[in-house]
């Protein structure tokens, strides 16, 4: 009774050794388990600077971290931006920069940059997509705005030290590559420890009854048949006392017992599902190719100028919708006061003139036609672009209370610490559809550069200024306006009814444009629009000395009479927008929106 004692034993060993190995499986995967997240921190030794700057590197690093914590002394800010507006508002600064993490994970790698002491604020700056205001600590979950790069900027006022200490907290990808195949492995022990005492029931007699033929296999012998009837007989006996037979059968060649078999065949399974998950492991560590993010460092080759191919727009959504919101604010603000003065913070140049002497004449001529108001109510379309130098120009398609027509409103931002302003609003011409604009940003182009396009920005608005001051202008035929777009015709008309009706003046008409004023942007359809501006002069002088002239009282009011005998210069300001066709086109330029307003007048 030999052979099941020791089936028994190898199978109690093999059950003993799976538990042990599958609850060193399981616990890899609880108690033994690494930590679900991993925090490194920056290094408390670090020289104070207003500015503290948290790059790509890291917010990209494991996936993006889980949580950024922040302490500070007293208020202070954090802004969400571009890395390259990051940089750019930085600029000479003295700052910190968070750059990465130590190998370990345990630490942040910060660098510092010598520079000015001092900074502007980055609270309320168009640059930023987020801002989050905090005091003393900040406990801050990333999440990427938009597609592409970003970076987060610290700051108290800028004159106070930015925060420095700062950790954060990311995804632990520490893993137990053994813990699923040692599972498996004490599995299969475990079953094959189970089965090996009923391996006999299915084995006995295998490879050792009679051959059916004689040894050379032809038919059998008396000799055979008696050799045959005492092995059988043998056979018996050694089974009826239990006689272990795996002597026996080595000598015989059979391969083993099947407690051998049985073990072979285990062993050659969990050396594959070993060498499987092992493999599986491995390739799991290995990290696999990825397009790298563009590091921040390499985002700008100097302030505001974007180094590498990232066409991004300057502009998310939010961002354009707050700074809408605020523009069209202060214009509410200015146009309720008739007070300039409240417009200054977010508009300049041409609109900040025109409607400055809209509040001067309509205070002394009641009857005098107010701006069309600015409204933010109602986005119908934006056109952003992906240049990253600044000045920055970016023009919105707004329809609110007040606007009969939708308006196309040009907002630039002159340089990075300065917000966007309001330029020029041009009401869009009745039955005129604005260019369709490429989605996610779309090119500027320099106002001179005519490539793809039947003309550049620049002879588009020196044809609209030939246009306006001629009635059989070269490009009556190449630049028109839609059947119900009047701004063409009565410009003309306006000039032509002047001329014929002051028989006791000499009147001039120019239209200038201002090349300072002119932005182009490409369309959908390969073509351009531009918007721009031109210098509307109308000169009137007496046909003889002595001669009187009346003033309108709008420009009286800026002239500071109501007539002259030595003539008067009126100059409008004329904001504009014009669709160029894509080249090889056979259609013609066509005016999108157009007005006027009065900026100056005097006596010569």
């Amino acid at each position: 009774m030999i052979g099941i004692p020791v089936r028994l034993k190898t199978a109690v060993s093999l059950v003993l050794l799976g538990l042990l190995t599958l609850l060193a499986g399981i616990g890899q995967l609880t108690f033994w388990a690494p930590a679900e997240t991993v925090t490194a921190s920056a290094p408390g030794d670090s020289k104070a600077a207003p500015l503290t700057v948290i790059t790509q590197d890291v917010l990209a690093h494991k996936g993006g971290p889980k949580q950024i914590s922040i302490k500070g002394d007293g208020k202070f800010v954090l802004a969400v931006g571009r890395p390259d507006d990051v940089d750019a508002w930085v600029g000479k600064t003295a700052h910190n920069s968070i750059t990465g993490v130590s190998e370990d994970g345990k630490s942040l790698q910060l660098a510092g940059t010598d520079g000015e002491a001092t900074a502007p604020s980055p609270a309320g700056s168009d640059l930023w997509v987020e801002t989050e205001n905090a005091s003393g600590q900040l406990d801050y979950t990333f999440t990427p705005p938009a597609s592409g790069n970003w970076s987060l900027l610290l700051a108290s006022d800028g004159t106070k030290p930015a925060p420095s200490s700062v950790s954060v907290t990311f995804a632990n990808d520490a893993t137990m590559p053994w813990a699923v195949p040692l599972i498996v492995i004490g599995a299969i022990l475990i079953a094959a420890g189970a089965a090996l005492p009923f391996v006999n029931k299915f084995t006995r007699g295998r490879g050792k009854g009679p051959r059916a033929n004689g040894p050379l296999g032809g038919g059998s012998t008396e000799a055979d048949k008696e050799t045959v009837g005492e092995d059988a007989g043998a056979q018996s006996n050694k089974d009826i006392i239990g006689e272990d037979t795996a002597a026996e059968d080595t000598k015989k060649g059979t391969g083993g017992g099947p407690a051998l078999r049985i073990s072979l065949v285990a062993t050659a399974i969990v050396t594959a599902l070993v060498g499987g998950t092992a493999a599986g492991a491995q390739a799991a560590e290995t990290p696999s190719p990825s397009g790298s993010a563009i590091p921040s460092g390499s985002a700008t080759a100097s302030p505001g100028v974007t180094a590498g191919a990232q066409a991004v727009p300057v502009l998310v959504d939010a961002q354009l919708k707050r700074i809408l919101d605020q523009v069209a604010g202060a214009v509410a603000a200015g146009d309720a006061a008739r007070d300039a003065s409240k417009l200054a913070p977010r508009v300049d140049g041409t609109e900040l003139q025109v409607r400055t002497q809209n509040y001067k004449i309509r205070s002394q001529v009641a009857t005098h036609e107010a701006r069309m108001p600015v409204r933010s109510s109602k986005l119908l379309g934006s056109v952003i672009s992906t240049q990253r130098t600044w000045p920055r120009t970016v023009i919105a398609l707004t329809q609110g209370d007040g606007n009969v027509v939708p308006q196309v409103l040009t907002l630039v931002q002159a340089s990075p610490r300065e917000n966007y302003k309001l330029k020029s609003t041009s009401p869009l011409q009745p039955g005129t559809s604005f260019p369709a604009i490429p989605l996610g940003g779309t090119a500027q182009l320099a106002a001179g550069d005519k490539s793809g396009l039947q003309y550049s920005g620049t002879e588009a608005m020196a044809a609209l200024g030939d246009r306006l001051t001629k009635a059989d202008s070269a490009f009556k035929d190449k630049l028109v306006e839609g059947t119900n777009s009047p701004y063409i015709a009565d410009v003309l008309d306006y000039q032509a009814s002047t001329v014929k009706s002051g028989t006791n003046g000499n009147f001039t008409f120019t239209h200038t444009p201002s090349p300072a004023d002119t932005a182009v942007f490409r369309t959908s359809d390969g073509g351009a629009v531009v918007v721009g501006k031109l210098d509307f002069d109308f000169t009137s002088k007496p046909k003889a000395d002595g001669d009187t002239l009346t003033v309108d009282k709008a420009a009286a009011v800026l002239a500071g009479g109501d007539s002259t005998k030595v003539g008067l210069v009126q100059t409008f300001s004329e904001s504009v927008a014009i669709y160029i066709p894509p080249a090889g086109s056979t259609a013609p330029m066509k005016l999108v929106a157009a007005v006027r307003g009065l900026v100056g007048a005097s006596f010569k």
